[in-house]
């Protein structure tokens, strides 16, 4: 993953528990890296490693982790670094997400090494929709949750989202009932 991802988690864990919980947290999970370059390509496991790390450290489960990240991804790090590309995907909560499966082509302009995953609406109503979503990276399900609550603070939407098929579970992938 690309250090951006690395960093936004650092960032997390810091406004919310304090530079001395990151470095138990980098501790725990093997990690040296001072400083994580934005641009620059990690390995998954790094990542993961953070998230497990932080898990442990704080008593909360990797989901809630991941959950809480995805909503910090799109309120805090995604309008602060791209807030015109966020601002290209929509007006409304409904349009930014029927546009997700277009976001990360235009990502994979920027970070030409990105293996972004792929996202597609299915049973489209005026207040809800099924959302697909596929990805080479395990165990991620929980960090699209937060993404899709994020969303809708970010357009100050009230959102359901549930879980429908479960890729972990044996579905070819995850599946979210997402309603406004």
């Amino acid at each position: 993953m690309y250090g951006m991802v690395n960093r936004a988690i650092e960032e997390m864990v810091i406004s919310g528990h304090g530079e001395a919980v990151w470095e138990r947290i980098k501790e725990r999970a093997g990690v040296d890296v001072e400083v994580f370059v934005s641009n620059e390509g990690y390995d998954d496991s790094l990542t993961y490693g953070l998230v497990g790390a932080a898990s442990a450290e704080l008593g909360v489960p990797a989901e809630k982790i991941l959950e809480a990240f995805g909503v910090h991804w799109v309120v805090q790090t995604a309008q602060k670094g791209y807030g015109d590309l966020m601002a290209s995907g929509g007006d409304t909560f409904r349009e930014f997400v029927l546009n997700l499966p277009n976001f990360h082509a235009r990502l994979s302009m920027i970070f030409p090494h990105l293996r972004p995953p792929e996202f597609a609406c299915s049973e489209v109503e005026e207040h809800s929709l099924r959302l697909h979503y596929r990805s080479q990276r395990a165990g991620l399900a929980p960090f699209v949750r937060g993404l899709i609550v994020g969303l809708g603070q970010l357009f100050n939407t009230a959102v359901e989202v549930t879980q429908a098929t479960d890729k972990s579970s044996g579905a070819d992938h995850d599946e979210f009932i997402v309603r406004w």
